[in-house]
């Protein structure tokens, strides 16, 4: 019981030492995650230890538990029963991991909730749960157990480039404190008795001068702690600051610093997750609507393509720059929209169509940059934001297209989007695909069709993320990887023909399942696809170089069609890829329209329709656990079918005339072997008449008699007429079967037991007879027992093994006197 208090005050102390952790983190749905993890964890620790389990088991049973705890909330699909994990579940567990890193390299403080850096705090502090319980409960060592809590606080001093606030650091001082006090209150109580310092006793409930004491310090060390800080310079600022880090710069989460993100690391995050979320719901009378963007990354590096510097801002309550003027067959069509952001978009970033011309109904304070085309916040979110939205579309063709010329290099918008670091090998391939090539489009529509499946190329989730040069030879090299690869390696190569290009971050059109003018994006519809700029009267021009086949709502125009179909679709008609969504799993394979799950096994240019897989695993599940639950009462009908047919068989007897106490007609059994068979239907037959009085709750007195037993029931009233004399037959053959010589076999004991059974079955009620027929008691008490038998026999096993080795024990062979 002790151990079991101590035990949870360990976990207690662990979730109270997580509480700086509120300070990196915008929600509490960590904590939450967090502290279910510990609580089970706790508590397959204090299940361990009630069944005496050694301090190994205690572990391995508390790192089983945090693993299927992690299962349970990270699912990647494929586990068994929810949560036991399989290969692919380590894997999945591995891919959050590097999502949690890209996120600490992107996001600043405090961040949203992303699904790695979850994953990766539920793990912590869950480690952190094993350890402390271990060091405290297990080894009676609370101080060490300070070490990993100290662990947790280290995490916000080092990603703080500001002083973390000292109220996370006071709760888990406290949490540690409280470890420490109820730690020695154990050890004083088993000890028995306290003490004033004057060598006085002190009652149990007496508070004692020297907890006063102890209290006093404590509180004093943890005010020194927090105020010490504020009074040397040079302490207040976080780790990663002497090193040029901060929470601030463009990898902020997109609140308080301009909405900049890592977008390649959102994305691929948002595309690895297995649950549908939505995220915009949008009303639109366009009749085939685009994609709809909310970010551009536009400076490329080395590292690979970054959102860049927004150069031409206007708050948006200023109004919005009014639209350029079409070039030569350009057309444009001016619509509205009424766009909704869910709580699981959040974002200083607005998704948005291009070239808005008006918006109403925002919240907050937020600004338009014309270069990139983008609604950003300095302090809002587009979380939770319905607004209205009029924009223009334009419609471009092949043949408007290629009357674009080409661009003087002194032009600003090619100076700042043709920047490239050296890149032999994509270089030299861009020359050969433009060689002979006049036209900026001709150009890129060479570098566009070369993502094709002639080509080599297939969608896959399943490649190393990254958008440097290095990335980029490699995709081009393998040709397997998603939207964030095809459009970064396309903006890449546009950029080595001396054309501007950059990466563009939105939703594909969704999978075409729409309410009318209504339809709903999920994350599952996040995508990046690639924008050139052909001068202007054109502007910055979509090209979606990702297989069409692989995502749901793709857009394919006759200036950029899908290279991978047999036909060229119609000029300007969008074609949508009835397939799969940017969604976790191998290479892309079509589905059904409007179906959002991969089907890996269908050929390019095939329709394969595929059932969700979540009806079969519940399923299973169902069909699982009612098998499980059976279990007793299978258990039950074939003991008590083995029984009955032991109790009607019939053995080999010698027919005596004559009353033995009220018997009857006897059959006395001579035979030897014949006597042994009939001892053993007599137990059985008894044992399952008991059994059958467990079952429908008749009270069993250990000390009664057989033949004492079966008059109670008659007594009773619980059997009448011939189910009372069936009882009184198995009482008379179960005690002569105990203490004579000759056993008495009179009848056919089995029917007698039906008789019985019918009897006490008649006179229980509805509740009683279908605890018996479904989950018998008298199988669990069975198994009940049986499992104390076998602790027992553990704990006495352990123990001479104990004794065995002490004998052995160094300390005692040096103690033994010499002779």
């Amino acid at each position: 019981m002790r151990d079991r208090h101590l035990g949870f005050v360990a976990a207690a102390a662990t979730l109270l030492a997580a509480a700086p952790l509120s300070t990196i983190f915008e929600r509490w749905t960590w904590l939450i995650q967090s502290a279910v993890a510990v609580a089970l964890v706790a508590g397959a620790a204090t299940l361990a230890r009630s069944l005496r389990a050694p301090v190994w088991a205690q572990l391995l049973g508390m790192m089983v538990t945090l693993t299927m705890v992690l299962t349970l909330m990270f699912s990647s699909g494929e586990e068994l029963l929810a949560i036991i994990p399989t290969p692919g579940t380590f894997a999945h567990f591995g891919q959050l991991t590097n999502f949690a890193v890209d996120d600490m390299r992107s996001y600043g403080v405090p961040v949203p909730d992303r699904v790695g850096l979850q994953f990766l705090t539920v793990l912590g502090i869950g480690s952190v749960a094993i350890l402390v319980d271990l060091l405290t409960v297990g080894m009676r060592r609370p101080a060490l157990a300070g070490l990993p809590m100290l662990a947790i606080y280290s995490v916000p001093v080092a990603v703080y480039t500001d002083s973390v606030h000292p109220l996370p650091f006071v709760i888990g001082a406290v949490g540690f404190l409280w470890l420490l006090v109820a730690d020695n209150v154990d050890r004083v109580r088993r000890f028995g008795r306290r003490f004033t310092g004057d060598g006085r006793d002190v009652d149990v409930w007496e508070p004692s001068p020297l907890a006063a004491a102890g209290r006093r310090l404590a509180v004093v060390g943890v005010a020194l702690a927090v105020l010490l800080p504020l009074a040397v310079p040079g302490m207040t600022t976080g780790l990663l600051a002497n090193f040029g880090a901060g929470g601030s710069g463009p990898g902020g989460n997109g609140r308080g610093n301009g909405g900049r993100v890592d977008l390649f690391a959102n994305l691929s995050g948002e595309l690895q997750q297995g649950k549908d979320r939505e995220m915009v719901k949008v009303t639109t009378n366009d009749p085939t609507p685009q994609y709809i963007r909310f970010g551009v990354a536009d400076e490329l590096n080395e590292q690979g393509f970054r959102n860049g510097r927004r150069i031409s801002n206007t708050a948006l309550d200023k109004g919005l720059p009014a639209p350029q003027n079409p070039g030569a067959g350009v057309r444009t069509d001016r619509y509205r929209a009424t766009v909704e952001v869910t709580q699981e978009f959040d974002m200083g970033l607005l998704p948005i169509y291009a070239t808005p011309v008006a918006i109403d109904d925002l919240k907050g304070r937020w600004s338009y940059d014309a270069n990139q085309q983008v609604v950003y916040s300095n302090g809002s979110s587009a979380r939770k934001q319905k607004f209205e939205l009029e924009y223009i579309r334009a419609s471009f063709s092949a043949a408007a297209l290629r009357q674009a010329s080409t661009l003087p290099e002194a032009d600003p918008l090619v100076k700042q989007f043709t920047l490239m670091p050296d890149n032999k090998a994509v270089q030299e391939r861009v020359d050969e695909l433009v060689k002979g090539k006049t036209s900026p489009y001709e150009k890129v529509r060479a570098i566009y069709d070369f993502f094709s499946e002639a080509n080599g190329f297939s969608y896959s989730l399943q490649t190393q993320s990254g958008t440097g040069g290095t990335a980029i030879v490699d995709f081009l090299t393998n040709k397997q990887g998603f939207c964030q690869q095809y459009a970064a390696a396309m903006a890449w190569m546009v950029r080595a023909a001396g054309i501007p290009a950059r990466v563009a971050f939105g939703f594909s059109s969704g999978n075409n399942k729409r309410d009318g003018n209504s339809f709903t994006l999920t994350n599952k519809n996040l995508h990046a696809w690639t924008e050139v700029y052909f001068g202007p009267g054109y502007g910055w021009v979509p090209f979606d170089a990702t297989p069409a086949a692989a995502v749901a709502g793709s857009i394919r125009t006759d200036y950029a069609p899908d290279v991978d179909a047999t036909e060229e679709a119609t000029p300007s008609a969008p074609v949508t890829g009835g397939a799969v969504p940017e969604a976790s799993g191998g290479t892309a394979g079509p589905v059904d329209d409007g179906n959002d799950e991969a089907d890996l096994g269908a050929g390019p240019g095939e329709t394969t329709p595929t059932a969700p897989r979540w009806p079969w695993f519940t399923i299973s599940t169902v069909i699982l656990l009612l098998a499980l639950l059976s279990v007793p009462a299978v258990r039950r009908g074939l003991l008590r079918r083995q029984r009955q047919a032991a109790g009607g068989s019939g053995s080999p007897a010698v027919a005596t005339a004559g009353a033995d106490g009220g018997d009857g007609l006897r059959i006395v059994v001579t035979d030897v072997a014949a006597a042994g068979r009939a001892r053993e239907d007599a137990h059985a037959a008894w044992a399952e008449l008991l059994d059958t009085m467990i079952d429908y709750r008749v009270p069993i007195d250990q000390t009664e008699t057989p033949r004492s037993t079966a008059d109670r029931l008659v007594r009773e009233g619980l059997v009448d007429g011939p189910s009372a004399e069936a009882a009184r037959v198995l009482g008379r053959a179960e005690e002569r079967a105990r203490y004579a010589r000759d056993p008495l076999q009179p009848g056919r004991l089995g029917d007698g037991l039906r008789a019985v059974r019918k009897a006490l079955a008649g006179r229980a009620n509805r509740r009683t007879r279908l605890a018996a027929r479904l989950l018998p008691p008298s199988v669990l008490l069975r198994w009940r027992q049986a499992i104390v038998e076998s602790s027992i026999r553990t704990v006495l096993t352990s123990g001479r093994m104990r004794d065995g080795l002490m004998r052995w024990s160094p300390r005692r062979l040096l103690s033994r006197p010499s002779r």
